[in-house]
């Protein structure tokens, strides 16, 4: 993997740093591919129970590397191009495949969380904030809308109006009005610290629990009753009478010595 972005593991906890600090990790093309192989590759893991997901240096993210995308023509196409049966281009999936990682996956935001960065944050299942982050879907400064799977990612956390306003604008706001927005989980002053101790929280539970909780909230949130329902019921036949829907069970009534096995492949 590239070492624009790095993977290091704390327990069973991925830690994953966006790591072009000289650049506000602002990125390029390299950076698009090392953050879609990192979310790939942590899909697949069936060890860790959690991800956070945070920059190195001075800001989460400054958003797209405009100067160094903009020198090959060929790379606007490369982002956008969406292969046949797949949800998302490689410029989304930056952001999207986030949702398909099996653990919860915490951002921890400073600095800047401009753009694109916003949009890596938002496609995380939490943002854990310093008080100081500024943050801005920043696209309409150069013409444009945001494309990086926002149009998934903010109908889930805010309303309408404030996501045409602030997309329209593209103004920088603080921490204290993303969270009034919906948008930042938490401020705090040590962030990271903040995500790790959650993580450690998440950890005790079931790991099959955890992750079809996940997937209920991703796929019902926006859908119908009938589906909600249907999702609902779907994923609790998934978990009813496992080694890991036992292990949970038994810590209620004594005090178990039995283990979690690693995560199901779902």
């Amino acid at each position: 993997m590239s070492n624009l972005v790095e993977i290091k593991y704390q327990d069973n906890i991925a830690i994953v740093s966006l790591n072009r600090p000289e650049k506000y990790n602002a990125l390029n093309m390299e950076m698009f591919d090392a953050i879609t192989s990192a979310a790939k590759e942590l899909t697949e893991n069936r060890q860790i129970r959690a991800v956070i997901l945070r920059g190195e240096g001075k800001g989460f993210c400054a958003g797209l590397d405009m100067v160094s995308v903009m020198k090959n023509p060929l790379n606007v196409p490369q982002l956008l191009k969406k292969p046949d049966g797949v949800v998302s281009n490689l410029a989304q999936d930056v952001g999207y495949l986030w949702r398909a990682v099996p653990v919860p996956v915490i951002a921890v935001t400073h600095g800047s969380c401009f753009g694109g960065g916003m949009q890596i944050a938002l496609g995380a299942d939490f943002r854990y904030s310093t008080p100081d982050c500024r943050f801005s879907i920043m696209e309409a400064k150069w013409g444009l809308i945001p494309d990086m799977s926002l149009g998934v990612t903010l109908r889930e956390l805010t309303r309408i109006d404030i996501a045409k306003e602030l997309t329209m604008t593209g103004r920088i706001f603080d921490a204290k009005q993303a969270l009034e927005y919906g948008l930042v989980t938490k401020v705090c002053d040590d962030p990271l610290a903040q995500a790790i101790e959650f993580a450690k929280e998440l950890s005790v539970r079931s790991p099959d629990a955890v992750m079809y909780a996940k997937k209920l909230f991703n796929h019902s949130w926006v859908s119908d009753d009938r589906e909600a329902l249907d999702f609902e019921t779907r994923y609790q036949k998934k978990l009813l009478g496992r080694w890991n829907h036992l292990v949970a069970a038994s810590k209620n009534f004594f005090n178990s010595p039995l283990r979690y096995k690693n995560r199901s492949k779902g």
